[in-house]
């Protein structure tokens, strides 16, 4: 699921493309935004499905088999017990994934070659042999295969790799997430009565998560010239023009935050924001916005501009 780290990656990449574009209409901008949120839910699903389509890819493999010029007593008789694996078929029952699997057109998603492309890397693997061979039916054992798929050969296959690149440009930046949202899919299907079994969530809690990246989003917008005072009174001995977007923008949002939202800790606003700037700006951008904002916060201390809501939020 998205933790708020994410979803502050989340408002800088709308907000970098607001203030690219030429029409900076604030709520067509708000739906990007819901709507990026949005595709990493799609991204679950489709890896959820392509797990599906493995297991499904069988029976095709099977088929083909079989119905070879000269087929083997091996094609003949061609072991389909991944496609019968009881975790795939308490997702293929699963309500939740059965409404998401129409609502993100599942059945024309991708290519039948990167199906085919995993079946055949599993199928020769001693892995794949091993759980045909296993009496083991456990929902843990049969977990457990489907766990095989996804880490050995899905996550580090580059064709693989390139095909969700295509379909999703911000699959890089999302893996991550995508990876912790499979593990928990994994951790709740824990009974064989399908309706009992949860899909991940996007968030911990996605209504107030909604209401945060919307508010983040408008006040780092109605407050730009505001915030951007700031930042130019600290930086008047910098060449504007040197001074990385990425790097005005994670500070306008953390400025937002020390100012606009009571409830987080001013030392969470400050850690986030470097470590973000670590992974998505230049290689020194985490001391060059540290230091700015160190400055900053002093003068909006000072000014009393900072009203944290409860005992220690401020230092």
């Amino acid at each position: 699921m998205l933790n708020r780290r994410q979803l502050r990656v989340k408002v800088l990449q709308v907000l970098y493309a607001y203030n690219s574009s030429e029409d900076k209409v604030v709520k067509v901008f708000e739906k990007k935004l819901l709507e990026s949120v949005d595709e990493v839910y799609e991204m679950y699903i489709h890896l959820l499905g392509l797990l599906v389509d493995v297991a499904d890819y069988v029976l095709v493999d099977a088929d083909e088999r079989a119905n070879k010029h000269r087929p083997s007593e091996s094609d003949l008789n061609a072991n389909t017990k991944l496609n019968t694996n009881k975790f795939i078929q308490l997702l293929r029952e699963n309500p939740a994934f059965q409404i998401n699997a129409k609502k993100y057109s599942l059945a024309s998603s991708l290519d039948l070659e990167v199906t085919k492309q995993i079946f055949n890397i599993l199928k020769d693997s001693e892995t794949y042999q091993n759980y045909l061979e296993s009496e083991d039916t456990s929902l843990r054992a049969e977990k457990d295969i489907i766990k095989y798929i996804y880490k050995k050969i899905i996550r580090v296959t580059p064709g693989i790799e390139q095909t969700f690149e295509e379909k999703f440009i911000n699959w890089p930046v999302d893996k991550e997430v995508l990876e912790a949202m499979l593990a928990k899919t994994f951790s709740n299907f824990q009974s064989e009565v399908a309706t009992e079994n949860k899909l991940a969530l996007i968030s911990s809690s996605w209504s107030e998560d909604r209401e945060f990246i919307l508010d983040l989003f408008s006040r780092v917008i109605a407050f730009d010239e505001e915030f951007q005072r700031f930042i130019s009174d600290k930086t008047k001995n910098w060449d504007a023009d040197r001074i990385a977007i990425i790097d005005i923008l994670l500070m306008k949002m953390a400025i937002a935050e020390l100012i606009h939202f009571q409830g987080i800790p001013v030392k969470v606003t400050m850690n986030e924001y470097i470590e973000i700037a670590k992974e998505f700006s230049t290689p020194k951008s985490n001391l060059f916005i540290n230091g700015i904002l160190d400055k900053i916060l002093a003068d909006l201390k000072a000014a009393g501009k900072i009203r944290k809501v409860g005992r220690g939020l401020i230092e």
